[in-house]
C-alpha cells in the first residue's frame, strides 16, 4: 500500500459512544476514575494503549480538549504524533507535543497556524490547500517511514476514514457503561448513509479475537474486509 497500515483503536461504550456527554468538559478519562464499576477496569485500556503502533494520528480539536495547551512539557517518548489541526492547538500545545513526540507531524489548511513560529528538529509542518487525509496518510509513509498508524481520533475523523477506505483494522475496548444521548459524541460520526448506492461506504468486519477483561471490560479487534 502506499499508506499505513491503519488501526483504529478506541474506548467505548456498549453503545458505542466515546465520551460520557455532549460538551468538551465530559470525557471518558477524567470521569471514569469517578464512577464505581468503571473506574476499576479503566487501566487496563490504557495498558494495551501502551501496546499500540509507534505512529499515532489525531486531531487538534480532542488533544485540546485534554488539555494540552495548558500542560507542563512532558518527558520524551519513543512515538510519534501526527495531527490534524487548523486553530486549536496554541503555542504551548505545538510545544507540548515537541517535547513529547519523537517526530511531530502536523497537517494543517491554515497558513498563520502557530507551529509555522516553533523551532524544533522534531516539528514537520505539512500545508495542504485542500484538506485530505488520504494525502496525508501517503506522506506519513513516503516521507516519514511510518508504516504502521494507530488512530485516536474524534466520531467526524474517524468516520472520514471510514467512507474513504483508509482503516484497516479495528481494535476496541468495551467499558461496560450504557451513555446514550443523540448529540453524545459515537466511535463513527458524520452524515448518515441515505440510499441503498451509498452502502458501500459501509465498514464491513471481520472478528479476529475478542478477550474478556477483568472488571466486565471487553477488548474486540477486527479486521475491515470492505
Amino acid at each position: 500500500m502506499d499508506r499505513p497500515v491503519t488501526t483504529l483503536f478506541m474506548l467505548v461504550s456498549v453503545d458505542g459512544k466515546i465520551s460520557t456527554g455532549a460538551t468538551d468538559a465530559l470525557d471518558f478519562d477524567q470521569d471514569f476514575p469517578g464512577i464505581p464499576g468503571l473506574r476499576e477496569g479503566l487501566q487496563q485500556y490504557h495498558d494495551i494503549e501502551q501496546t499500540t503502533d509507534l505512529w499515532a494520528f489525531n486531531t487538534g480539536r480532542v488533544q485540546a480538549k485534554m488539555g494540552v495547551n495548558e500542560k507542563p512539557l512532558p518527558e520524551k517518548t519513543p512515538v510519534s504524533f501526527a495531527l490534524t489541526d487548523d486553530h486549536h492547538l496554541t503555542e504551548q500545545g505545538v510545544r507540548w507535543f515537541c517535547a513529547r513526540s519523537k517526530e511531530f507531524v502536523l497537517f494543517t489548511a491554515n497558513p498563520v497556524h502557530p507551529a509555522f513560529g516553533e523551532q524544533a528538529e522534531n516539528l514537520h509542518v505539512v500545508l495542504q490547500q485542500e484538506r485530505s487525509l488520504s494525502k496525508a496518510l501517503e506522506t506519513l509513509k513516503r516521507d516519514f517511514g511510518c508504516e504502521r498508524l494507530t488512530v485516536q481520533s474524534g466520531g467526524t475523523v474517524n468516520g472520514l476514514l471510514l467512507r474513504e477506505k483508509l482503516l484497516d483494522y479495528v481494535d476496541l475496548v468495551v467499558a461496560p457503561v450504557l451513555v446514550g444521548g443523540k448529540d453524545t459524541a459515537s466511535l463513527v460520526d458524520g452524515p448518515s448513509l441515505r440510499t441503498a448506492e451509498e452502502l458501500g461506504g459501509l465498514g464491513v468486519l471481520a472478528l479476529e479475537r475478542c478477550t474478556l477483561l477483568e472488571h466486565n471490560y471487553l477488548r474486540l479487534r477486527y479486521r475491515v474486509i470492505s
